[in-house]
């Protein structure tokens, strides 16, 4: 992997389009979309060392420990096709995480490039959260109001039928998941800006108004 190759934070609570915008970065700029959820299954999957060890872990109940997490992200990013950049969904989530990804970058001289936070309104949330679904043929994500699909049930990209809700997409949980947002992740907003490389993005908007104002962003942090 190129010591040049930049590397990408989103940030945002659950519902302000982390995933969607991360998607739309990978196809414009050529960056990879790293999200820790898809990264243990495919380390599990692929039986790495480090899979074994967050296999062992998760079918234990228990949850994956930050070292397995970034021995799993150390193995990803010396692949290929991070060679031009990569965007980190969902992790970081905590100081601690974000000292020990600072930790991993300096070994082969890197840094996070920008740390872009996605400012929302929590009360919008809500609505937002409670309306999305993910096509479970190529993972598009879909939204009942905001982003509904072109011919309903199907699958605008892959044209598959096999539409998805998580479970805890509704009010109750997603107050939960806020208030947990605000108390361990909204911190590293702080964390990035101290170090300079933070970038706050209005994403209360159109989603493709979002997807141009991060374009911006991973321009001027990538050149």
């Amino acid at each position: 992997m190129k010591p040049t190759a930049p590397v990408l934070i989103l940030l945002g609570p659950p519902g302000a389009g982390k995933g969607t915008q991360a998607r739309m970065l990978q196809e414009r700029h050529g960056l990879v979309q790293l999200s820790t959820g898809d990264l243990l299954r495919a380390a599990v999957a692929a039986g790495t060392e480090a899979g074994k060890r967050a296999k062992a872990v998760m079918e234990s109940g228990d949850l994956v420990s930050d070292e397995i997490v970034i021995a799993i992200l150390r193995d990803r990013l010396a692949e290929p096709d991070c060679a031009k950049g990569v965007i980190l969904d969902g992790f970081p989530r905590t100081a601690v995480q974000a000292e020990a990804l600072d930790d991993l970058l300096a070994q082969t001289g890197q840094r996070i490039n920008a740390a872009v936070s996605l400012e929302v309104e929590d009360a919008a949330m809500v609505d937002r959260v409670s309306g999305r679904f993910t096509c479970g043929g190529c993972g598009e994500g879909y939204h009942d109001r905001f982003k509904p699909t072109d011919k309903p049930g199907t699958c605008d990209k892959c044209g598959s039928t096999d539409m998805q809700r998580r479970a805890d997409d509704n009010a109750a949980t997603v107050a939960q998941r806020l208030q947990a947002y605000h108390a361990q992740t909204a911190p590293l907003i702080a964390y990035y800006e101290n170090a300079g490389a933070l970038a706050r993005v209005d994403a209360m908007g159109a989603i493709e108004e979002i997807a141009a104002d991060l374009s911006a962003v991973v321009s001027k942090a990538t050149t």
